[in-house]
């Protein structure tokens, strides 16, 4: 029995978006957070860390290490950046060089997920009404306003604001997902590109540390192909099939295997777990349940099982993982394309209730920015620099003319697309996301300019090092038993030491290294452990942010 579709659009409101427009909302959302910083604790550090070792050939390439131990990561993503590291210098600094191609990386998410929802909007199935006097738009145009509309959902993801800009292994794992759903979706139209990236993206996140989910979703997509209505899609199974024992195969000799899924979801687990679904997926999450109520005669359809076959394993993977954000962020894509599907479904007063909040909520983001901004550049109003003063001891203010000409500029443009989406402009098919996604780009476009200075200084292991390097000469060795991978990390970029972290813990850590004079252990204010035997200590450091992580620098006792 035929269903009829629930989208009801018009010819007006399937216009695109103005390219133009898009292109600079994306360079405001990617390029943020690029330039100017150092990596930051703990994830982005730790696997900066490792790319530099490859780099600086402290580490073998086929086993990336921090002190002097393997690590047991992922190995593509680490000779992405160490590749990129080696390729630059010295003409840039490793942190940037390291960045760029995970800011790459970013940019390829972002345009396989416009193909991907373009190609799936194009579908029979997915058009809307045909009315009775014309007035429906054309196919192609409706697929373009729907492919708008799904970049507009990813970006307005919250969970993406962060995670997207660091340079760890997850958001290579991204990219590729986000090129497999591109493969299923563009198989009827680009049947040998979707092969070649079906096989492409399936090896790769494996490659990239997400073996069982590369596996999981290449048996999902070949079920979807073996399914699907079009019968130059059908063969396409068959290299689905292929991709997953690639897949497996790269798994084995990367020795990629790690199996990190939790034996049970206890209950607290599961209320943590739900919490972050409800932030980390703002504001998709609604729009995809409507998706998923209004479409529900659907789901054999290619624009709802392809994005659905990839979130499914994600959010499955994320709770088998005790809540994993990282996991739960590989569902972004499938997630952000059923959203899109929302809107043409979408009753005007839900619509005008998402632009409202969207206004009223980035608005007064964008205004608090702003107000500690002014005061920690002049003092005025006191409470908040005071706060500042309070919260992160030792920040020196910075001031730069272009940060704040950035920042002017993409508030300025905050204020025109206000006005103008509360203006007699209500037809266009994406204009329910516009304000989310510009709100959270003005957002990161206003922290990595104004507050970057002190989000570096609170959230970069440099400030803790330098009060280090005054009771450590250089070139000194540390031993380091059981550190932070992200500390030493930090200690073999910015303080350039030797560091040997291969001692074991407890009675082991007098039998560090005999070559290093220095023993560093880290600890809670709340549990300090005594010095080890043959062993004196010299200073307890903490971070000037954080009161609770102490480390213990302890030296040899002299005999």
């Amino acid at each position: 029995m035929a269903t009829t579709s629930p989208a009801l659009v018009t010819r007006e409101a399937a216009r695109p978006l103005p390219r133009l427009a898009l292109l600079l909302l994306c360079a405001a959302y990617v390029i943020p957070g690029v330039f100017g910083r150092d990596p930051w604790k703990n994830a982005d550090l730790a696997a900066f860390g490792q790319m530099l070792a490859l780099a600086e050939g402290r580490a073998s390439w086929m086993d990336p290490a921090l002190g002097g131990v393997s690590t047991g990561s992922a190995l593509l993503p680490h000779w992405l950046g160490a590749g990129f590291i080696a390729l630059t210098s010295p003409w840039l600094a490793p942190a940037l060089a390291a960045r760029i191609p995970f800011a790459l990386l970013l940019a390829l998410t972002l345009v396989a997920l416009w193909y991907a929802s373009y190609h799936l909007a194009r579908t029979d199935k997915a058009q809307p009404v045909a009315f009775a006097f014309g007035g429906e738009p054309d196919a192609v145009d409706y697929a373009r306003a729907m492919a708008d509309a799904s970049l507009l959902a990813l970006m307005a993801t919250l969970g993406l604001l962060q995670l997207g800009h660091e340079t760890t292994p997850e958001l290579a794992q991204l990219a590729a997902v986000a090129g497999l759903q591109w493969a299923l979706a563009a198989a009827p139209f680009r049947p040998r590109g979707s092969r070649a990236a079906m096989l492409a993206s399936l090896t790769a996140l494996a490659a990239c540390g997400a073996p069982a989910m590369a596996l999981a979703m290449g048996l999902l997509a070949a079920l979807v192909c073996w399914k699907s209505s079009y019968p130059q899609v059908r063969p396409l199974a068959w290299w689905a099939l292929v991709g997953s024992v690639l897949a497996v195969g790269a798994a084995v000799l990367l020795h990629a295997w790690s199996w990190r899924v939790m034996p049970d979801l206890a209950l607290p687990q599961a209320r943590q777990f739900g919490r972050l679904l409800l932030w980390f997926l703002w504001p998709v999450w609604p729009l995809a349940l409507w998706t998923l109520w209004r479409w529900r005669g659907h789901f054999g359809h290619r624009h709802l099982s392809v994005p659905l076959a990839t979130a499914a394993v994600a959010l499955l993977a994320s709770a088998g993982m005790g809540g994993s954000d990282r996991a739960l962020m590989l569902g972004l894509p499938g997630l952000a394309v059923l959203a899109a599907f929302a809107l043409p479904t979408l009753r005007r007063h839900a619509s005008a209730a998402v632009d409202w909040f969207s206004v009223i909520f980035f608005s007064l983001v964008a205004l608090f920015v702003w107000l500690m901004y002014v005061a920690m550049q002049t003092g005025v109003p006191a409470k908040p620099a005071a706060n500042v003063a309070r919260l992160a001891p030792g920040y020196v203010v910075q001031f730069s003319w272009l940060a704040l000409l950035a920042a002017g500029a993409g508030t300025l443009a905050w204020l025109w697309l206000v006005r103008w989406r509360t203006g007699r402009h209500r037809s266009a098919l994406w204009k329910s996301l516009v304000l989310p996604a510009s709100g959270v780009a003005l957002t990161w476009l206003l922290l990595m300019t104004l507050w970057l200075p002190l989000l570096d200084y609170a959230r970069s292991y440099g400030p803790h090092v330098r009060q280090m390097a005054r009771h450590i000469r250089p070139g000194e060795c540390l031993a380091a038993p059981g550190l932070p991978w992200a500390l030493t990390a930090a200690l073999e970029f910015h303080g350039r030491w030797r560091v040997d972290r291969s001692a074991g813990a407890g009675g082991a850590v007098a039998r560090a290294d005999a070559a290093c004079a220095v023993l560093l252990v880290s600890a809670s204010r709340q549990a300090v452990p005594p010095a080890p035997a043959g062993w004196v200590e010299q200073v307890r450091l903490r971070r000037p942010t954080d009161s609770e992580e102490l480390t213990l620098l302890y030296r040899r006792a002299v005999q």
